[in-house]
């Protein structure tokens, strides 16, 4: 089944459940958000956010400081996650503060820059697991305890990491997506795998991997603002 949407790019990754804010300044997105909310009552309201692969957020901008054609050239990955509106704030100069939560997975199957002021894609729609997973369950109380580990590691109050993690195991996969300190790259691979239990295998590979690295600077006998600045004279 595919669908036509309207497309963000960004210098992100947006997983479903998870929230994301927006300042909206760009005349064409600003067009994208005046469209939604003017939906009829009980449209859906959402658009698809893509990470950018390479390029810029910002279209660039031609002599007197008007846009140039919707998307110059930006490339996007191929795999991304539609954006519900759920509150939006207009401000004076026109543009929005806008608070968004992440829905569908979605694949690109074509992008078109020239039908609307803001680029639109046909997309298709991942499919999500349904149903009780043995070897997902599993693996969902693994994640959970090298996650609190990692939590550990890099927030200094240990309070902070007594939070409530959610137990469904493709909620848990994509709430750690998102908030452990990955790559861009890293977070685009775990929303493209379509496997609750291969994704939360994934993530206690990367997990494993990021724990490593700060204990190895943990064990670095000096400050590391002493090791990122040249010595002081005497």
């Amino acid at each position: 089944m595919t669908a036509r949407l309207p497309v963000f790019p960004l210098g992100t990754v947006l997983f479903p459940g998870l929230v994301l804010p927006l300042h909206i300044f760009e005349e064409r997105y600003r067009a994208l958000i005046r469209h939604l909310v003017d939906l009829p009552a009980g449209a859906p309201r959402e658009f698809g956010v893509v990470a950018i692969q390479a390029g810029w957020e910002v279209a660039p901008t031609a002599p007197g400081g008007r846009p140039t054609a919707p998307g110059g050239e930006v490339t996007l990955h191929d795999v991304g996650c539609t954006a519900e509106l759920r509150q939006v704030t207009e401000l004076a100069d026109g543009g929005f503060d806008i608070v968004t939560v992440g829905r569908r997975r979605f694949r690109i199957a074509d992008v078109d820059e020239r039908s609307a002021p803001y680029l639109t894609a046909e997309v298709e729609w991942l499919p999500e697991p349904g149903g009780p997973d043995e070897v997902a369950d599993l693996l969902a109380a693994r994640v959970i305890a090298v996650f609190r580990q990692y939590l550990g590691l890099i927030r200094a109050d240990p309070e902070e990491i007594s939070e409530q993690l959610p137990e469904d195991p493709t909620v848990l996969s994509h709430l750690v997506a998102a908030t452990a300190a990955l790559t861009v790259d890293d977070r685009q691979r775990l929303l493209a795998i379509d496997d609750t239990a291969a994704r939360l295998r994934a993530e206690l590979r990367l997990l494993n991997r990021e724990a490593a690295l700060l204990r190895q600077v943990r064990a670095v006998p000096v400050p590391l603002t002493e090791l990122a600045s040249p010595p002081t004279p005497n």
